[in-house]
């Protein structure tokens, strides 16, 4: 069996995530190298992988400038600096791991799909939910037929309202300048899931949405700047960083981010809600993405789609499917079957799906599955349907930059007129 050779750029929550799991399998992978400013990060990257001190980096650049010491790069930086070093090391003849978004521009997109597709490497976007059982198991009841032709499909995402406020409001994801708009960070995976499950192009899109909650003129009155000051709303506000990041000694998701660090202590946390954003007000920070939208699709042979992505609820993913024969409703991570409903028989069909270890977890087993995937694609065994070209990530990638045309300027955008003109 083939050992692949890996450096990871990018050592946050995400680069961990897939290394860890690619530790699980010394015989597939072996993570040789990291790149990663944050120094206790970088540190238990090379301690997990025992990384060598000389192969370890605080930038991309001089272990870039080692030239193709690897078989694959992992890029799990910032959305804003995903195009830089994929360039880089598709220009050396890197295979990429790349962590959604494949960058926060369509120029940018454009120019490392063609610049991949030249070299001839393979590009694997981090659009995990193809990767999880719920989802591979409905594109396998509508390609076995079992709902006769899709017509329709409505599609949630619901971020979570106390999620929202912690990664896209006080957190990396809330302000575009930093990061991108929240159509394509958030959910450039459900568009491609959608596309996927389909089967066809897209025609047209349409949509409308808007930063409506978070912000300054919704504060309670004599709200202060940082939370810990004393506000008047302090004990009923479920944004009360003292107690999401403060009080709560189990959520190390939450500590991990604002402070930074691999192993948080309160002191730390303390230190970071009362000098960073995690612990400001919410209404009072400076996100500028989106806290609802909803996406209206129209795919060739008259198939529409609907995807809304909000806020305003506990969390999770759900899909209805409707076709000719019959009808399919999922729950990601809920840990219920999926329902297939038929028309002529009129009865109920269940299919049991696993990986469902919650909605912020990995995913429901996508995070698994795609670096499971990777490995068989890479080494030329792979048969399966999940895994895109980049191609098709590409494609995908530029619906939600359509949408968001379509959003910003008040239009339908006709997909095919628009794919043409960034492709010229």
């Amino acid at each position: 069996m083939k050992k692949l050779k890996v450096i990871l750029i990018g050592g946050g929550d995400r680069g961990m995530r897939y290394t860890n799991i690619m530790k699980d399998s010394p015989d597939k992978y072996e993570v040789i190298a990291v790149a990663e400013p944050i120094e206790n990060r970088r540190e238990f990257v090379r301690e997990k992988h025992s990384i060598p001190e000389d192969m370890c980096f605080l930038d991309w650049r001089p272990l870039l400038e080692k030239g193709k010491i690897a078989d694959l790069c992992v890029i799990a930086t910032m959305d804003r600096d995903h195009f830089a070093p994929a360039m880089k090391a598709i220009e050396l003849g890197y295979d990429l791991l790349l962590e959604k978004p494949m960058a926060p521009t369509q120029e940018e997109c454009t120019r490392l799909a063609a610049l991949a597709e030249e070299k001839g490497v393979k590009v694997v976007i981090c659009t995990v939910l193809r990767y999880s059982d719920v989802f591979r198991t409905l594109k396998r009841i509508i390609d076995d037929g079992k709902v006769g032709r899709i017509m329709s499909i409505n599609h949630e995402e619901c971020v979570g309202l106390i999620h929202q406020s912690h990664s896209f409001v006080r957190g990396n994801w809330g302000n575009i300048g930093r990061s991108s708009n929240m159509l394509l960070q958030k959910s450039c995976h459900d568009i491609d899931i959608l596309q996927w499950l389909i089967g066809k192009k897209c025609k047209k899109v349409q949509s409308f949405g808007a930063l409506s909650y978070f912000t300054e003129k919704n504060a309670p009155e004599g709200a202060p700047e940082f939370c810990y000051q004393g506000c008047p709303a302090g004990e009923t506000c479920p944004f009360n960083a003292v107690k999401l990041y403060y009080d709560d000694k189990e959520n190390g998701w939450f500590r991990g981010a604002a402070t930074k660090h691999v192993y948080h202590t309160d002191e730390m946390v303390w230190d970071a809600i009362t000098k960073t954003q995690y612990g400001k007000c919410v209404y009072h920070c400076d996100n500028d993405v989106v806290d609802h939208q909803t996406v209206n699709m129209l795919f060739e042979d008259d198939v529409t789609a609907t995807f809304t992505m909000n806020a305003f609820n506990a969390g999770g993913r759900h899909i209805h499917i409707m076709g000719t024969e019959g009808e399919i409703r999922a729950a990601l991570d809920s840990g219920s079957p999926i329902s297939v409903y038929y028309h002529r028989t009129k009865t109920f069909e269940e299919f049991d799906i696993t990986g469902t270890d919650g909605v912020v977890g990995g995913h429901g087993g996508g995070d698994e599955g795609i670096v499971e995937t990777l490995y068989h694609y890479l080494t030329g065994s792979y048969n399966g349907t999940s895994i895109p070209e980049i191609s098709e990530s590409y494609y995908n990638h530029s619906i939600v930059f359509a949408a968001e045309k379509a959003r910003e300027e008040n239009t339908v955008v006709d997909f095919e007129e628009y794919f043409e003109e960034i492709n010229r």
